[in-house]
């Protein structure tokens, strides 16, 4: 049996013997040598002594087998000696290594820390600008474009990165997972990052996680992070992955079991004979989508594979160190996961998600016939391969095995074809070796170093608005409108390859392993198997230099933002809890349905307001979907009768100083780490989030943003509150670890409810709370 999942088996030992590559390897006990973070800071060093001494530590208090998570997550622990230790409920003050910010969520980040006062970040940090270019012609022209109308705030965050001692990645250089991996992600390192891939370097076997602008300035000014003590999740491998199948098929599969909210509150740590089969960047790939389950983060175990990679790119000092210190980058035989499942490599078919959701899993053999089951367009209109999910050099070989054989039979993609390279260092590459040349002549049109189209930075110009069709892509997540705002587009997830076969076919029901094209000479011929070589021969082309390093001392740099700037904003402080119960509350919707935070914050022409939140405030739930009509940015103004969109109903409210809640269904919040889906509603007057259930990032950056996030004792209650309830949260004062909030909705027709709230508050997010914002709680230490 291919997959075996067993559910609760938290009593349930790691049955996989270990792979035997890393057994070689010594203790750490007494290493002899350093190695430098980065090529970049070669005064900053991989600090496995500290983590060797922090695990003993944490070994002798659990007197228990341990996970490599628990290994790496405990390692970086403020105290070891004095934490509280719990799964799933103890909160961890943790010292992560580094940190790692997208540009589009940078700088509300880098905004926040300016008004911190710190003079410089206490931890290594990096900017990496990826977002704000979008695809409309071609990689050279669409960032000429990109450069020239975000000047401004490439400036802003170029001079905030030089004056507060931050590395500086310029557009260009391609997306932030791609960098990190390429770059900074080495096993054992603990990395946050301000966007949700950042899990994407656990494939280089670190707890690397996606967070918040606000927790990533924590980090930044030298304040332990928080996080609650994550679950664990053992995902055991077996068996090899060989033909038509491809690692992202791993994840598409873990999805399918675990759902979009499965993995919320653990890790998921893969393990097992099957692990040493997938390459360093294909272990990447499931670590990155491993976010659409809502994983805090995904892992792999040491082993040659990563130990190649980083010899590869440059850092075989850390290799060699972490050859000695194996020991702590691998599970202990008979440690213990919260839930087990099982997947036979050699029996794993390759799938294809969606559309609308990452987790609706079909075999690509029944594709086909599922999409005429169910009304899905067949017909292809654009293939697209890249992103920070799947642009290694690997991935782009392998597809590039397709399209070179498609050209052998003289036929072309069918549908539009567009390749996103992952980094400056990939394109060159890729380029010199002849593997964007193949793809050219197969029809493709190579982009930008950029997220481009799989975060909406995409000019779409084959279809008009509401118009249904089909796209496909090797990207991560394919919600409702994600890549081009069309909300009738359906998106499928796959691997490149599977993209590069059904491009070529035109249409989904393609099965490549089975069934026939027609060349150019009227012939039938079948495609063979893909193959791309895990790294190239001739070693990477690091192509232009694209990286800024800060200067030694930068207070003499100055940091510009402009009063009149419609792009950047100067934060004011969130007012503070007045110590009162928050009472005779307006809903200012009622969502049915999936609430991503694309929902909450859209993004696509959006992005170039990332950095003024009264502007970007303009999307706030436009997105949403109104129980009451079924229509998104559709809302009555309970206080005019009028109809019209969430943005202008929340801003009537705030000047009326009439207060405003959002009631929402199960895993709110999901997707996207940004933290602009809880600035934005606490801008605009929302005092609490009420909802079935969170996800993870989204909650803590409520929490973070001086909101309540709270959710129904009983999910039924969902359906007592009405959208035109007056809604009162009674008995805010003795709010606590562990307390439930009562909340009186009034009717319409002067009935009442009492319903039980709860929440996941601890004694220093309340304190978040009172102060108005984590970062206002900051200043008030400060002083």
């Amino acid at each position: 049996m291919a997959y075996i999942f067993r559910l609760g088996s938290r009593q349930a030992k790691r049955l996989a013997e270990h792979a035997n590559h890393a057994r070689f390897f010594h203790s750490s006990s007494a290493l002899a040598q350093k190695a430098a973070m980065s090529r970049f800071e070669p005064d900053r060093f991989v600090e496995y002594e500290t983590l060797d001494k922090k695990i003993n530590i944490v070994r002798k208090r659990l007197d228990a087998p341990m996970t490599l998570a628990e290994k790496i997550v405990y390692g970086h622990l403020d105290d070891p000696v004095k934490q509280d230790i719990e799964r799933g409920v103890s909160y961890l003050k943790l010292r992560p290594d580094r940190v790692a910010m997208q540009d589009a969520t940078a700088q509300m980040a880098m905004l926040q820390f300016i008004s911190s006062g710190l003079p410089k970040v206490a931890v290594p940090s990096t900017i990496h600008c990826d977002h704000l270019i979008e695809a409309q012609i071609g990689g050279e022209k669409d960032l000429s474009r990109a450069k020239d109308i975000n000047k401004e705030v490439y400036n802003f965050l170029q001079t905030a990165a030089a004056k507060y001692g931050v590395g500086f990645w310029k557009p260009g250089s391609g997306i932030i997972h791609q960098i990190v991996l390429e770059n900074y992600a080495f096993p054992g390192i603990m990395l946050i990052g301000t966007d949700s891939h950042t899990p994407n370097g656990g494939g280089l076997g670190g707890v690397c996680v996606g967070v918040g602008g606000a927790d990533a300035v924590d980090v930044m000014a030298g304040i332990p992070w928080e996080l609650k003590c994550p679950k664990v999740i053992g995902v055991k491998l077996t068996g090899e992955i060989s033909g038509w199948t491809s690692p992202k098929d791993v994840i598409l599969k873990v999805a399918d079991i675990l759902t979009v909210k499965g993995g919320t509150g653990a890790i998921v740590e893969y393990h097992g004979p099957g692990v040493d089969s997938i390459s360093c960047t294909g272990m990447g790939t499931i670590c990155n989508m491993g976010a659409e389950i809502g994983a805090t983060t995904s892992i792999f175990p040491y082993n040659k594979r990563m130990k190649d990679y980083l010899v590869s790119t440059g850092r075989e000092e850390i290799s060699n160190l972490a050859d000695e210190f194996s020991e702590h980058l691998n599970p202990d035989e008979g440690c213990e996961y919260d839930q087990l499942i099982e997947i036979n490599l050699s029996e794993l078919k390759p799938h294809i998600n969606g559309p609308f959701t990452p987790d609706l899993a079909t075999p690509v053999a029944e594709v086909g016939e599922r999409a005429k089951k169910n009304g899905w367009p067949l017909d292809i209109r654009v293939g697209l391969i890249g992103s920070c999910t799947n642009s290694s050099y690997e991935d782009m070989g392998r597809a590039a095995s397709i399209a070179k054989q498609a050209l052998d039979h003289g036929i072309k993609s069918k549908s539009l074809f567009t390749v996103t390279p992952g980094s400056e260092q990939i394109r060159a590459t890729i380029e010199r070796d002849g593997i964007a040349e193949v793809l050219r002549d197969m029809g493709g049109v190579v982009l930008a170093n950029a997220c481009g189209p799989c975060i909406g930075q995409w000019d779409r110009q084959d279809i008009k608005k509401g118009e249904k069709n089909t796209i496909v892509t090797s990207y991560n997540r394919n919600f409702t409108g994600r890549n081009d705002a069309n909300p009738a587009t359906h998106a499928f997830v796959t691997s490149p390859e599977i993209v590069t076969a059904l491009s070529i076919a035109g249409t989904l029901d393609f099965n490549p392993e089975t069934d026939e094209l027609t060349g150019a000479n009227g012939e039938k011929f079948k495609l063979e198997s893909p193959f791309g070589d895990e790294l190239p021969a001739k070693g990477f082309d690091p192509g232009q230099d694209t990286y800024q390093h800060p200067p030694e001392d930068g207070t003499g740099v100055g940091v510009d933002v402009d009063s009149k700037s419609d792009r950047l904003q100067l934060l004011s402080p969130f007012d503070k809890w007045d110590s009162k119960d928050h009472e005779d509350m307006a809903v200012l919707i009622k969502v049915r349905g999936k609430c991503t935070t694309d929902h909450i914050s859209a993004a696509g022409p959006w992005l170039k307001y990332r950095g003024h939140l009264d502007n970007i405030s303009n999307n706030c739930f436009i997105g949403a979907i109104n129980i009451v009509n079924g229509e998104a940015n559709n809302v009555e103004n309970v206080l005019t009768g009028s109809w019209g969109a969430v943005p202008d109903a929340a801003r009537h409210y705030k000047a009326h100083g009439l207060k405003w809640v959002v009631v929402g269904d199960e895993n709110y919040g999901e997707g996207s780490s940004r933290e602009h889906a809880a600035l934005e509603p606490r801008h605009l007057g929302g005092r609490a989030i009420i909802v079935k259930s969170f996800a993870r990032i989204h909650e803590t950056n409520l929490k973070k943003q001086g909101m309540l996030p709270l959710t129904f004792d009983n999910p039924a209650d969902y359906d007592k509150v009405q959208p035109s309830d007056r809604i009162s949260l009674v008995g805010l004062a003795g709010l606590a670890p562990g307390s439930q909030v009562t909340c009186v909705l009034k009717h319409a027709d002067g009935s009442e409810d009492t319903i039980l709230l709860n929440h996941t508050f601890n004694e220093g997010q309340i304190e978040w709370f009172k102060a108005g914002s984590a970062l206002n709680r900051m200043k008030e230490l400060q002083a």
